[in-house]
């Protein structure tokens, strides 16, 4: 087992440090454009972040065995050595993309990653809005332990990529030179992913790197002011609510769905998926028959 530092523990400290230099900032000097700080939304960002942590223990149990049978399975090993920390990085990130990117497209694991973007504010206590049901990132993972990657190292990546990813969730910083944003994500680029604007939509999914929603053509730059929030915003500060809102209307949609073609759909296509008419004609028939 790599002996790898904890580093979303030691990280812990600059969380709560860099949350309230925000706060004071705001007091300090108020930017009425901004969607700045409510009590209840932080409070409930903040409760979700910490039932995240509960959560994860017991996703981690089934995850760590199917990563350990894998990766016993495969010939391959890549050491634990100063240069390849850089790479599986990188490829962490690579993976992070998709996984990211796959959270948008895929309902069923949109119901999952919408908790993070319930809030309509944007400061760094959105960036502790995690979803209790994370189950649904490990296959994104799965070719970085067949090639040889130890569990504990994939682990290790994705906790840097989540400590590097706090910094981003805040209007308190404008853009960053030149050279930085067009490699690295940045909170102008991460305040574009969380907006609800039609042109921001499921743009910049980029975990540590941008450069792949540059190759993969889901960038776009920050002009007008973002809209935080979902298309549909919901109603409520409650975590158990926050965190299930969407399974329960996946529900609601499969029930009344009239065919196992739209069945499929409202589980596999966007979340914004309707059926057409021809489509709902389909399905319809199919149902019948």
């Amino acid at each position: 087992m790599p002996n790898l530092p904890d580093v979303v523990l030691w990280s812990i400290p600059a969380f709560v440090l860099l949350t309230v230099v925000e706060m004071v900032s705001y007091r300090l000097r108020p930017d009425e454009d901004a969607a700045g700080y409510e009590a209840k939304d932080a409070v409930t960002s903040v409760t979700m972040g910490l039932g995240s942590l509960g959560f994860d223990l017991l996703w981690k149990i089934p995850v760590v065995a199917i990563y350990t049978t894998v990766y016993e399975l495969t010939p391959l090993r890549v050491p634990l050595l100063w240069w390849t920390v850089p790479l599986m990085l990188l490829a962490q990130d690579f993976f992070y993309y998709w996984q990211h990117r796959g959270h948008h497209v895929v309902r069923i694991l949109w119901a999952s990653h919408v908790v993070h973007h319930s809030s309509r504010k944007f400061n760094l206590t959105t960036a502790l809005r995690q979803p209790w049901t994370s189950a649904t990132s490990w296959p994104f993972y799965l070719p970085m332990i067949a090639l040889g990657v130890h569990p504990a190292a994939v682990a290790f990546c994705s906790s840097v990529s989540l400590v590097y990813q706090f910094w981003i969730h805040t209007e308190r910083i404008g853009t960053l030179p030149r050279p930085v944003e067009y490699v690295f994500n940045t909170p102008s680029h991460h305040r574009v992913h969380h907006a609800s604007q039609g042109g921001y939509l499921d743009r910049n999914f980029g975990g540590i790197l941008i450069l792949w929603d540059r190759m993969f053509g889901s960038w776009v730059a920050e002009t007008d002011r973002p809209v935080y929030g979902l298309t549909k915003n919901i109603a409520t500060y409650n975590p158990l609510r926050v965190a299930t809102h969407e399974y329960a209307s996946i529900a609601r949609d499969v029930r009344a769905a009239t065919g196992w073609r739209e069945r499929a759909g409202r589980l596999l296509r966007g979340p914004g998926w309707q059926p057409g008419p021809a489509a709902a004609g389909a399905t319809t028939t199919g149902a019948a028959a």
